[in-house]
């Protein structure tokens, strides 16, 4: 995957840059998860695996599981932030996004002076330079790390949540709406950290 854009960045004079990119908007329970990886001009990417990032989404478990701990030890930081399925409900999953991902750059120790953001959309009120770029994980190799940091985080907490909630098998789907998850909501209803504001949840509680 390319570094073109991560070299524009830093030949217009930037110092460093955070990558960012969310896991979990669109399932029907648990947290939407940020994460920001930061980089600097003088960081050096010595292992030959980062040649295999790439969108998360196009990647194993196994796969995603062995980049994510490389990606921790060859990027200079990285930040997760963390909304739950309440901060969802109350504020909409758009705007619980974009705090997850202001808090993956709080997590930073040293900020960075450029954000690159996957998607069509800039953070809303944050004071930092920014550039929203759509189809960031498939394009660009930092954002597809903080892809891979992001699913990674998710996934470890939907496991978690499947032990204490078995009925739903979000061990499996990770909270996305497939068929047997559906059937399942409807036979035992919505769990504690399903999102009471989306549509087939919504249904099944007035019901």
């Amino acid at each position: 995957m390319n570094r073109e854009e991560e070299k524009k960045i830093f030949n217009e004079g930037f110092n460093i840059i955070g990558a960012i990119d969310e896991a979990g908007r669109g399932p029907l329970a648990g947290p939407v998860v940020a994460a920001c990886v930061a980089f600097s001009r003088e960081t050096k990417f010595n292992n030959k695996k980062l040649e295999q990032i790439n969108d998360s989404k196009k990647l194993s478990v196994a796969k995603r599981e062995e980049l994510d701990k490389i990606i921790r030890e060859e990027f200079d930081e990285v930040g997760i932030g963390v909304c739950d399925h309440k901060t969802i409900d109350r504020i909409n999953i758009l705007q619980a996004s974009f705090l997850a991902m202001k808090k993956a750059v709080g997590a930073l120790k040293k900020k960075p002076d450029y954000l690159m953001v996957d998607g069509g959309l800039l953070i809303p009120n944050i004071s930092l330079k920014q550039k929203a770029i759509i189809s960031g994980d498939s394009l660009v190799f930092s954002i597809a790390a903080a892809s891979i940091i992001a699913k990674v985080v998710r996934d470890k907490i939907m496991r978690e949540m499947h032990i204490i909630y078995p009925n739903y098998g979000f061990d499996k789907h990770k909270g996305y709406g497939t068929a047997w998850h559906l059937q399942n909501l409807k036979k035992y209803g919505p769990c504690p950290i399903h999102r009471k504001s989306f549509r087939p949840v919504k249904m099944v509680i007035n019901k």
